[in-house]
């Protein structure tokens, strides 16, 4: 007999209210629901795209710190300045032309004195006995001669007469022949003892000013000796000591000089005489440039620095070495743009390299900013910034590296 299959259970009210089973029911809700957003988030993770970003959002281009120098032309070959004295081109040596006692000096160091100036004197006492002595001998002279004039006469009228012979004649001729040539010597000894009194008082022969005495009242001197140094005004030179890398400048550069007493003032000179051979202890060369114009103002022993300028050189723009870079278009620097702080590659002539730098002669402007470290990193059109150190000098003038803000 068959089985009749049971019948579905049936809750009843009571028991689909119980607070449990109500709770359990939304436990499954909230789980179900979570595991859908995963699944969303796990669809849209692996292929659906990522919503647009706004301009806002967009990532900022970073403008690249640059080191830098400002484009200055100058000079290829700068000044050079050496330091000296001023000096007198003539330096005279005033002396005694004969020996004896000096008894006055009449001018001292500093004092200036005009040509025919009297500046010592010696005792002319024994001078003037030579010169008595000179007028002494020309009378003696003066009056053999008109002795032996006379016995010269008388002979050769008894001669003719037959009265005496021709040796006679001729004794008597030759001694008024040997009066004659003492007279003259007479008169020679006599302008000469007239000189030698006159050399007894020491007169300067042009103008100037004393710089040094050498003897003072009293002293006995011999001839030669110098008494006072003169120096002459009328030339004025500054005397330096030149290196021998400066040789060639000194005969081919302009030249000037300005005085330690005023600055602001420049006097034209030019090169007068440099020494062919270098000072033993120093291993430079002496040099003298003619002041042209020097007045009074410009006093004997003042400090003065001259200036060699070189001649029609050329200008050129002073850059270190890493500045310049050689892509295979021969070479070229990063000049920063003003406006829009951008590198541009400019090719550029250079007209020498030194140990350190390159001379640029064309291709920038004075007022360029040219980058001058890590160029072998950099692209046109690259946006930079520059920087400056506190301090720094300008590269163009003295070969610095240098940074602008």
């Amino acid at each position: 007999m068959p089985v009749a299959a049971p019948e579905p259970h049936k809750s009843s009210g009571k028991s689909s209210g119980d607070p449990r089973l109500r709770r359990a029911g939304l436990l499954r809700k909230g789980l179900l629901a979570t595991s859908l957003a995963a699944v969303a988030a796990l669809l849209t993770a692996c292929g659906d795209p990522a919503p647009a970003q706004t301009k806002a959002d967009a990532p900022q281009v970073v403008a690249r710190p640059v080191q830098v120098t400002t484009i200055a032309f100058k000079p290829r070959d700068a000044e050079k300045t050496f330091v000296g004295v001023v000096r007198a081109r003539r330096e005279i040596d005033l002396a005694f032309r004969v020996g004896g006692k000096m008894v006055q000096r009449k001018v001292e160091v500093g004092d200036l004195v005009a040509p025919g100036d009297v500046v010592a004197r010696m005792d002319p006492e024994d001078l003037r006995l030579e010169l008595e002595s000179a007028r002494a001998e020309l009378a003696a002279a003066t009056a053999n001669l008109n002795q032996t004039s006379a016995e010269d006469g008388r002979y050769r009228s008894l001669t003719a007469k037959g009265y005496s012979s021709n040796a006679d004649l001729d004794r008597k001729s030759l001694a008024k022949e040997e009066a004659v040539g003492r007279l003259e010597r007479a008169k020679r000894s006599l302008e000469l003892a007239e000189n030698r009194l006159s050399y007894a008082e020491l007169v300067a022969d042009a103008a100037g000013v004393v710089v040094a005495t050498s003897a003072e009242p009293g002293q006995v001197v011999s001839s030669g000796q110098t008494i006072v140094r003169v120096a002459r005004l009328d030339e004025k030179e500054a005397v330096v000591s030149l290196p021998e890398t400066a040789l060639a400048d000194a005969r081919a550069a302009d030249a000037f000089v300005s005085l330690w007493a005023e600055p602001g003032r420049r006097i034209p000179a030019h090169l007068r005489e440099l020494s062919p051979q270098a000072d033993a202890t120093s291993r430079t060369y002496p040099a003298r440039f003619t002041l042209t114009g020097a007045d009074a103002t410009v006093a004997l022993g003042m400090t003065a620095t001259v200036t060699l300028r070189p001649k029609d050189q050329q200008e050129v723009a002073r850059l270190p070495l890493s500045a310049v870079i050689d892509r295979g278009h021969g070479p070229q620097v990063f000049v920063v743009d003003g406006a829009s702080r951008t590198l541009a590659a400019k090719p550029i002539a250079i007209a020498a390299y030194t140990e350190d730098q390159v001379l640029v002669a064309s291709g920038v402007a004075p007022g360029d900013e040219v980058v001058t470290l890590g160029v072998q990193t950099l692209l046109p059109g690259q946006k930079v910034r520059t920087a400056k150190l506190p301090g720094s000098t300008d590269m163009a003038a003295a070969g610095l590296k240098e940074f602008r803000p």
